[in-house]
């Protein structure tokens, strides 16, 4: 299955919404984001399970520095899509969403708002909303995922 993360409240937090993995100096030098605890771990349980996974976000990040970022946890995915990515492609579709994974060929989005949850019911793709102060988030994917 073709698997899309996004990234802000979901893999990375927006302040102390949930605990992140420790970094070290050469990390914080580099601007390397901290990212969920438990991230990394399912995020390569899922590929050894035969996942593809990708990175999808509505922000403007470099996606050099997002791959970066991810080599620094251990992570490597295949496709990052990023803001001006998305919107290019969602208006050249003529669809009118902050996010439309199947545009990219995903299978499954994994975000925490629930307005990207509506927009999937509406427009037919499939979600896993995760809250951000969810401690049992990876039970919640692993198991939505294999259903």
């Amino acid at each position: 299955m073709q698997i899309s993360f996004d990234l802000d409240s979901t893999l990375i937090p927006h302040g102390n919404e949930f605990e992140a993995e420790k970094s070290n100096f050469l990390a914080k030098i580099l601007g390397v984001e901290p990212i969920r605890v438990g991230a990394a771990k399912l995020i390569f349980d899922l590929q050894k399970d035969g996942h593809t996974i990708h990175i999808y976000t509505t922000s403007f990040r470099n996606k050099i520095k997002i791959r970066l970022m991810l080599f620094y946890y251990g992570i490597k995915v295949e496709k990052i899509i990023t803001q001006s990515q998305n919107q290019k492609t969602l208006r050249s579709r003529n669809i009118n969403a902050s996010k439309y994974p199947p545009a990219f060929g995903f299978d499954l989005h994994i975000d925490d708002l629930k307005g990207v949850e509506m927009e999937g019911q509406k427009l037919n793709f499939k979600t896993i909303i995760v809250e951000p102060n969810d401690e049992n988030w990876i039970e919640k994917v692993k198991k939505e995922i294999s259903n």
